[in-house]
């Protein structure tokens, strides 16, 4: 390859050309493509390498624990989980109604590798998403009050396409946690969609997050539109499943 092309690809910022050109330039002397077909070749793998840096940078800033996929997911172990509802939720139609959804289950069912899953299938597809477990969640929340950043987490959270908060459950909160928390569902309500893990009903939140008439306003909102999964199975960790 000339130097000249090797600029132009690396000015253009045609990573995908530039490492394969020698090649196909090697392989169109052989087979005479037509310059309609040497030229889609090259546009072709340029455009799939680029739509999986793109993804690989989403799935970064995600900051997802493990990649979990659904194809991945032993429905066949888990008989309290509907497969046909969660490939349904996989078609992605909820992100673009804003309709929320809850996973509800003791701990080992499947409740996060699902929600992951989803989560992935959303970046697939070009959404923007990020991870957090509740405890992290709720220690950042904390943080902002002291260095007063409390609006520009929320903004950053609230800006995501979908946000999956894991492991909501028996956490040791303050006022002002629960208050952010309530800021943070009330300012993603009809906005962008939420995923929320966690081994509580509904009527636990109360025990959780302590002021009734927050609470009421907080799953007037989160259940205004959601889907609500409850997995009655075995544990996924148990050995001899």
């Amino acid at each position: 390859m000339t130097d000249d092309l090797d600029q132009l690809c690396r000015s253009l910022k045609l990573r995908k050309i530039s490492e394969i050109l020698d090649r196909e330039l090697s392989r169109a002397e052989k087979q005479s493509p037509s310059y309609a077909d040497f030229l889609a070749r090259l546009l072709r793998e340029e455009y799939h390498d680029q739509a999986d840096r793109r993804l690989r940078y989403r799935i970064t800033q995600a900051r997802l624990p493990e990649h979990w996929t659904l194809e991945s997911f032993p429905f066949e172990k888990q008989p309290g989980v509907n497969a046909t509802q969660i490939r349904q939720l996989a078609e992605l139609d909820f992100i673009s109604r804003t309709e929320n959804i809850v996973f509800i289950s003791e701990t080992g069912r499947g409740k996060t590798g699902l929600a992951t899953g989803i989560a992935i299938k959303a970046m697939e597809n070009g959404y923007r998403a990020r991870f957090i477990k509740a405890q992290d969640l709720f220690d950042e929340m904390y943080a902002s009050l002291a260095d007063r950043s409390t609006k520009q987490l929320l903004n950053h959270l609230v800006r995501f396409d979908l946000l999956l908060i894991d492991e909501l459950g028996y956490l040791n909160l303050n006022p002002e946690h629960c208050n952010i928390f309530f800021r943070l569902m009330d300012e993603r309500y009809a906005r962008n969609p939420t995923i929320i893990t966690t081994n509580l009903e509904y009527e636990e939140w109360y025990g959780l997050l302590g002021n009734k008439s927050m609470v009421n306003a907080l799953l007037s909102r989160l259940r205004h539109r959601c889907h609500t999964i409850r997995i009655d199975g075995p544990s996924l960790r148990d050995p001899t499943v």
